[in-house]
């Protein structure tokens, strides 16, 4: 006899339950199994849990169940602190909607032309995902109203309070009905974020899921290095570790740049991800990362936020955070789904507070190594299993990834084992590739056609 799923015992609609089945849950994590029961009877929660924790489905139901798909107004409203974490949730909820027809949700971030925006809010959508800024602007020129939200959510607001999104929050959670609900999830709870929860929650139900210290599956290890050697130390224990893909974590912008440059002229496959670059180059990088055909990628805290990888086969600190919170989740974003993590970090003498103080966070003592920096380019750098090739033709043009798949397959002559993550966009396309085999693939994919059509395909 098959298990009744644990959400069949919540007040949830059949299609609601359609989705989590789509979904594949089969049961609740901790903050689902705390928060929905409150959210669905209504009432306000404020959430402290962890990146990960499946709070999206916790909120996504909440709002979902109180939709009136046959209004043609604007009912939910979620701001997220980036465009990555926004694109995340809205497909998440998308997918949790499945069994609900005619569902409109739109993502509205700021980085991309905020004309076809304007133009997609013509018919109002029931569910707005997006960021502060762009929320804020759109309902600013009375292209979107939010007079008729029932529920409003901020996602990972101590990180959108970090970036200084606080008076556009406020300002929007003023125009939203008094008597919507309000459901706030933050990582940490620090006192901007209770100051901004009695703004805007009515006698909230709070929820703690803690993270506590890593599991035991996480390995943690930390290196003392002298500052002037840290890139070379740095490259010593990517090859040490040889880990299929890694996280670097840089406490500015300015890092990230230097540690690409020293990682390539190592020989590493590295990309850097950070809140100055154009928004396509974010996706460019992040798909490269995800579809392995990158193996480094060296971020800062808030543009690595919403970063959609399950396995990440290790995180490292080029320097330690200033705060332990940031620390755990760094760390956390390895070793997920039961699988074993690696965390490396490089801690110089100025920094031996921070590393005491997360041995008392943790409750024992840390691991400390040693690993001499490189002394010369080294021969033995690993490869990325894939290469990335993009194809300018997306949805616009019809295009599925079944005919890319036929293209590679057929006229390019590849085996589909070859053939690794495929994303189209509205204007693009790509193709994860076996490294050894993408000059082949990218050399007849230029001669041959597309769907019966020529398409411009070059390596990413």
């Amino acid at each position: 006899m098959t298990t009744p799923s644990p959400f069949a015992a919540l007040p949830l609609s059949p299609a609601l339950l359609h989705g989590v089945d789509a979904l594949g849950y089969t049961a609740m994590t901790p903050v689902q199994a705390q928060a929905l029961p409150p959210i669905l009877e209504g009432h306000d929660v404020i959430a402290q849990a962890p990146t990960g924790s499946g709070k999206t489905a916790a909120f996504g139901l909440g709002l979902l169940h109180r939709l009136d798909p046959a209004s043609g107004t604007t009912q939910a409203l979620v701001l997220c602190p980036t465009r990555e974490l926004a694109d995340q949730v809205g497909k998440q909820l998308r997918r949790l909607a499945v069994g609900i027809p005619n569902l409109k949700v739109s993502i509205l971030c700021g980085g991309i032309p905020l004309g076809p925006q304007l133009a997609s809010l013509t018919h109002a959508p029931h569910v707005v995902v997006g960021t502060p800024g762009r929320v804020q602007e759109l309902v600013a020129k009375g292209a979107l109203s939010l007079k008729a939200v029932r529920t409003l959510v901020l996602d990972e607001a101590d990180r959108m309070l970090d970036m200084g999104f606080e008076d556009a929050i406020r300002d929007l959670v003023r125009r939203t009905p008094k008597e919507r609900q309000g459901l706030l999830f933050s990582a940490t709870f620090p006192d901007a974020i209770r100051d901004l929860g009695r703004a805007m929650l009515r006698e909230p139900v709070e929820v703690s899921i803690d993270s506590g210290a890593q599991p035991a599956a996480i390995e943690q290890l930390f290196f003392e290095v002298d500052p002037a050697r840290r890139g070379r130390t740095l490259a010593a224990l990517l090859l040490r570790h040889r880990p299929e893909s890694a996280v670097v974590f840089c406490n500015t912008r300015a890092d990230t740049a230097d540690v690409v440059g020293s990682l390539t002229h190592y020989g590493f496959s590295a990309q850097a991800l950070h809140g100055d670059m154009e928004q396509r180059d974010r996706d460019e990088v992040l798909l490269q990362f995800a579809n392995r055909s990158c193996s480094v990628l060296v971020a800062s805290d808030v543009a690595a936020r919403g970063l959609d990888v399950e396995d990440i086969g290790a995180v490292v600190n080029y320097e330690l955070p200033s705060d332990i919170d940031t620390y755990q989740h760094r760390v956390g974003r390895t070793g997920r789904a039961g699988r074993n993590g690696l965390a490396l970090s490089l801690c110089s003498a100025r920094e031996r507070p921070r590393a005491e103080a997360i041995a008392e966070r943790q409750g024992r003592p840390l691991r400390w190594e040693t690993v001499p920096p490189l002394s010369g380019k080294p021969a033995n750098v690993p490869v990325p299993a894939m290469a990335t090739l993009r194809i300018d033709a997306g949805r616009g043009d019809k295009l599925r990834p079944g005919d890319i798949v036929g293209a590679l397959t057929g006229e390019a002559g590849l085996h589909k084992d070859a053939i690794g993550r495929i994303d189209v966009f509205a204007t693009r396309s790509y193709v994860a590739i076996a490294r050894d085999q993408a000059a082949q693939a990218l050399e007849r994919l230029r001669a041959g056609k597309i769907k019966g059509r020529r398409f411009r395909v070059q390596r990413a």
